[in-house]
């Protein structure tokens, strides 16, 4: 029998029907909009076809730009970026969908971003272990747009609205994406 989790524990996110590419990310009595990829909520994700994936994710540690602002307040890992910091997204590299020190041959994403979505970025156990090439790379809980325009496959939500999230979340918190 499946472990019930507990409010602080489970992050449920939901798709608009109206337009899917944004939703409603819950957490006990706190609701907040969110940002979902371009192609909303998929079950079969693929690397690049801007959905982001349905299902259950533990929220595994928490990145920040130290040059803007302090670490969250959070029981979860956290690990401050750096202008080396980036993600590998070659499904045919060995390091697919890891973090990778830049500079880098293969084809990445740099975490140390011109715009403020990755302030605080939350890695998502989401195709980590093992990564399955070609099934997704660089699934993330991070900060939204302001427009919350659609995201390549993650889930976004305002500066804000992260960081009372994490100051309420569980060490072993899960996200829980429903198709």
């Amino acid at each position: 029998m499946r472990k019930q989790q507990k409010s602080a524990d489970c992050l449920e996110v939901r798709a608009l029907t109206r337009d899917r590419s944004k939703g409603i990310l819950r957490l006990g009595g706190i609701t907040v909009p969110c940002a979902l990829g371009r192609s909303g909520v998929l079950t079969r994700k693929k690397e690049g076809d801007g959905g982001t994936p349905a299902g259950r994710f533990g929220l595994l540690h928490v990145y920040y730009r130290p040059d803007r602002q302090l670490p969250p307040a959070t029981r979860l890992p956290v690990e401050p970026l750096t202008p080396r910091s980036g993600w590998c997204d070659d499904p045919g590299h060995g390091r697919y969908n890891r973090p990778v020190d830049l500079p880098f041959a293969a084809s990445h994403e740099k975490m140390w971003r011109e715009d403020r979505l990755y302030d605080i970025v939350v890695v998502l156990d989401c195709n980590m272990g093992p990564a399955v090439k070609g099934k997704g790379s660089a699934i993330f809980f991070h900060i939204a747009r302001e427009d919350y325009r659609s995201t390549e496959g993650c889930v976004a939500v305002a500066a804000n609205h992260m960081r009372l999230i994490l100051s309420r979340i569980a060490p072993d918190a899960v996200m829980l994406i429903h198709a």
